[in-house]
């Protein structure tokens, strides 16, 4: 039974869709602030090999080296740089604060090494927020960024150089990955230890609740609707105690580690003391495939299709091992995917953002929605010079439909793009 969607989880969109002609890719190769070893690719046209101006793109866990846009954007002059960060393939233990140090660490090295001027950050799906949490950092002095992350680690962010991006565009992006999951999160799970245990009255995928075969188009009544949502948000609650919980156990034990009266105690004693200071336990986060919109386009109605970005079978898919925030640790689930908790969120960081910004919505995007995500940010948005662009058949890395082969969506985007970006961001 194959559930998985063909082109999302393997990446086969995320690429160059032609080859770029006359151009130098340069590995780089950096250590974040904190020593983080990060690696990325610095693309650059023949015809301009110390460009002034650069498109940088990234993602929390999505390997952006060979980007999408990144042809046109050279032909046009511009570098390009995927800057992969240091959750790159795999974000169990990705802390959102720590990967601001990543970006900080490239846009120096533009800036510094590379003589670069101007910047464009291209918030590409999750980069949206992503960039959004850098830009709202770096344009904050430096004593009043956050200091702590929301699992009590200190972020580095205080000491930090980040140097600002000069526009900002947040194409297909959702509003953090911490509010997707408060929206694909099950609240039918009864106990985290034994998820196949359903309370059926919260089951999205229960015929007793509205639920008709796939694909068939469900309508849920509001009621529903309202205690479903409700429910969630008690379950992301219910699992930042969690986290919270599993991070003190640590803490206490390095509490009496430092202890005076620690040599005193039985060597056995000591012994697990230590072995629970050390100890880095993981949550495994299952059944977070359970989005309303998926399975009911009333929801914030749009001309998408049936299912999510992972699957056409999001009933099926909600208990396979992929998804969203499967296996994390404590810290990585409080920092990005607890939507309570995570500090990468737009409704928090947009209002900071005052570059000139563009919000791309793609009309059929499986994930993102409008309303809940492209219009929420433009109206969070702090800046002044910003505007929205709605591509009513776009799927979400701009892709051909599956069985074609063209690239008519993702030319008809930077056909309108480049203009917008040279005005402001000029090459």
């Amino acid at each position: 039974m194959r559930l998985l969607s063909k082109t999302y989880w393997n990446g086969s969109q995320i690429r160059f869709r032609i080859p770029p002609q006359d151009v130098t890719g340069t590995p780089v190769r950096l250590n974040a602030v904190d020593g983080a070893d990060i690696r990325g690719v610095f693309w650059t046209p023949k015809s301009n090999p110390r460009p002034k101006a650069v498109v940088i793109a990234a993602h929390p866990r999505v390997d952006f080296s060979t980007h999408h846009t990144y042809p046109a954007f050279l032909k046009a002059g511009y570098g390009c740089l995927g800057a992969n960060l240091r959750s790159v393939n795999n974000d169990m233990d990705c802390v959102h604060e720590k990967l601001l140090l990543d970006i900080a660490r490239y846009m120096r090295w533009l800036k510094e090494d590379c003589g670069v001027e101007r910047i464009l950050l291209l918030g590409n799906s999750g980069g949206g927020s992503l960039f959004s949490f850098y830009q709202s950092q770096a344009s904050t002095a430096p004593k009043d960024r956050i200091a702590y992350t929301p699992g009590g680690r200190p972020t580095g962010l205080v000491d930090a150089e980040m140097p600002e991006g000069d526009a900002l565009v947040y194409m297909a992006a959702h509003t953090g990955q911490g509010l997707i999951i408060n929206e694909t999160i099950d609240p039918a799970v009864i106990d985290e230890s034994r998820p196949m245990l359903t309370d059926r009255s919260l089951d999205m995928y229960d015929p007793a609740n509205g639920f008709k075969p796939a694909p068939e188009w469900n309508r849920y009544s509001p009621e529903f609707v309202q205690r479903y949502r409700t429910a969630q948000l008690e379950r992301v609650r219910r699992l930042d105690n969690l986290a919270h919980e599993m991070i003190a156990e640590a803490q206490q034990a390095e509490a009496v580690h430092q202890d005076a009266g620690f040599n005193r105690l039985d060597p056995d004693m000591q012994r697990q003391i230590m072995r629970q200071q050390a100890f880095e336990p993981l949550m495994i986060i299952y059944r977070t495939m359970a989005n309303l919109h998926y399975v009911d386009n009333s929801l914030d109605p749009s001309p998408r299709d049936y299912g999510s970005l992972l699957s056409e079978r999001p009933d099926l898919m909600n208990f396979q091992h992929r998804g969203f925030a499967r296996i994390q640790t404590p810290h990585a689930w409080l920092s990005t995917w607890s939507g309570l908790s995570s500090n990468a969120n737009t409704h928090l960081t947009a209002p900071k953002v005052t570059i000139p910004s563009l919000v791309i919505h793609a009309g059929k995007d499986l994930d993102v929605f409008p309303n809940t995500h492209s219009r929420s940010i433009l109206e969070s948005l702090g800046a002044k010079d910003k505007d929205y662009w709605d591509f009513p058949n776009a799927l979400h890395y701009f892709e051909p439909e599956q069985g074609q082969n063209d690239s008519a969506s993702l030319d008809a985007l930077m056909e309108r793009l480049l203009p917008w970006v040279q005005e402001r961001v000029a090459a």
